[in-house]
């Protein structure tokens, strides 16, 4: 096979695309907001903040794929994209070169990539998923024979309210790449989805498994079902070779904070209370964003194609319980009663909220994966980072701390119209009165 040189890295002038050594953005020390290549993104003041943080990544390494060399990954200005950008710039550099293609949406940040801007290996995008003229360009130019699609709209709140913009974006993009892909000639073609798919798992139910029907019950579920639907008439209609993974919740440093780890330790920063939604009875797995990378590049090096793999965690708990967590992470003492009267306030909940999530991972245990971080030992990490860097590392945050924030036109705002009250037996939920809350608060084992 011949071995193509590395591609040039991109470099921001005047809304054109130029081939130079190093991506940048223009300097926004004049002027809160940039315009790139025609799109109203607004950059954080602060553009130095990455200098100071620490380069994070996976922890496995493979030997190399000879059918893989140039790396499309999609959403690699977001949070688990550019986990997975990180690690196999910095693990392969000799072996891979790899092309971040983001939109930069409001979630998502050039810091989480700056420091791989002097790596030969490594090259930004700036282009919109929906966008199939864009999404080509980017593949014929740096000759792209492997796609990870983490691109999506993700957050559950925001598609009760825009429902359209998360099956224009999450459906259609994927459509768009899925053509693209084909039309190249992709070898590899990893689709990222979500174990949202499956909908609600009981307690006492089996954990679901890759062959488990899907019924996804939110628009953002039901967008990445039909995406996954079509990327499996792709791998039968053409013989793409793709590969869907099915993940539980990701955290860690470097997500947006509009979810609920984030959120709730950037809100105890600012010495304000979490708000949680319902009555915080709904579970949720989390796996640390490491873990999540290393998963990622098992599949990539020892995956099959046409194959499905979930990607789960044993560490369940409540939202409730994990509020406690967050406060214990973040150092904040004191008796339970103490705790919640002071740092935990309650909304109403979502027009529907699963009440829990379970995927059986042992398809990618079977590979050699295994999650090694714990949810304790993940919080104090991620809380420290959010401590560090949270309040700079997007710009102004204020608004997305709000327990329903809305996206309009790129930019977040605070939906001023919702309740907020001191116990959840004031709203709808399985738990009465103060006694219940207190006992499911802080250090109880959920």
């Amino acid at each position: 096979m011949t071995r193509r040189p590395p591609p040039q890295h991109l470099h921001w002038q005047g809304g054109h695309r130029q081939d130079c050594r190093q991506a940048e953005m223009p300097s926004t020390h004049s002027s809160p907001s940039a315009t790139v290549n025609g799109a109203n993104t607004k950059y954080p003041r602060d553009v130095d903040v990455w200098k100071h943080a620490p380069i994070l990544k996976g922890t496995t390494q493979f030997a190399p794929r000879s059918d893989v060399r140039n790396i499309m990954i999609t959403g690699g200005a977001g949070f688990i994209g550019s986990w997975v950008v990180r690690h196999l710039t910095v693990t392969y550099p000799q072996a891979y070169n790899i092309v971040s293609f983001d939109k930069l949406d409001y979630c998502a940040t050039l810091n989480n990539t700056r420091p791989l801007n002097d790596r030969r290996n490594f090259t930004f995008y700036h282009g919109d998923l929906t966008n199939p003229s864009e999404v080509l360009d980017c593949m014929e130019r740096y000759h792209v024979d492997t796609v990870l699609h983490f691109a999506a709209q993700s957050h559950v709140d925001l598609s009760f309210g825009n429902s359209y913009g998360f099956t224009h974006a999450n459906v259609y993009g994927t459509h768009v790449l899925l053509e693209s892909a084909n039309k190249v000639g992709v070898r590899r073609f990893i689709h990222v989805s979500t174990d949202e798919v499956y909908g609600e798992v009981k307690e006492g139910d089996d954990e679901r498994l890759e062959t488990s029907i899907l019924a996804p019950t939110n628009p953002y579920a039901a967008s990445k079902a039909a995406a996954e639907m079509l990327v499996q008439s792709y791998q039968k209609s053409f013989k793409l070779p793709a590969i869907i993974v099915r993940s539980n919740n990701v955290y860690g440093p470097h997500q947006y904070p509009e979810k609920i780890i984030p959120k709730f330790a950037c809100l105890v920063n600012r010495h304000r209370p979490v708000v949680l939604h319902g009555d915080g009875s709904p579970r949720r797995r989390y796996l640390y964003a490491s873990d999540a990378a290393d998963a990622f590049d098992t599949i990539l090096h020892k995956g099959q194609v046409g194959q499905i793999y979930n990607v789960g965690s044993s560490d369940e708990v409540s939202n409730l319980a994990l509020s406690g967590k967050i406060l214990d992470a973040m150092g904040i003492d004191g008796d339970d009663e103490e705790r919640s009267r002071k740092w935990i306030k309650w909304t109403d909940d979502r027009p529907f909220n699963d009440r829990r999530y379970a995927v059986d991972g042992t398809k990618l245990r079977q590979l050699g994966w295994q999650p090694r971080m714990s949810l304790d030992r993940g919080l104090l990490l991620t809380v420290d980072w959010y401590r560090r860097f949270g309040e700079t590392w997007w710009g102004d945050i204020g608004h997305v701390l709000t327990p329903f924030p809305v996206v309009s036109h790129g930019d977040v705002m605070p939906d001023e119209g919702r309740n907020m009250t001191d116990g959840p037996s004031m709203l709808t939920g399985d738990l009465k009165g103060p006694t219940a809350t207190l006992m499911s608060l802080g250090r109880v084992k959920a």
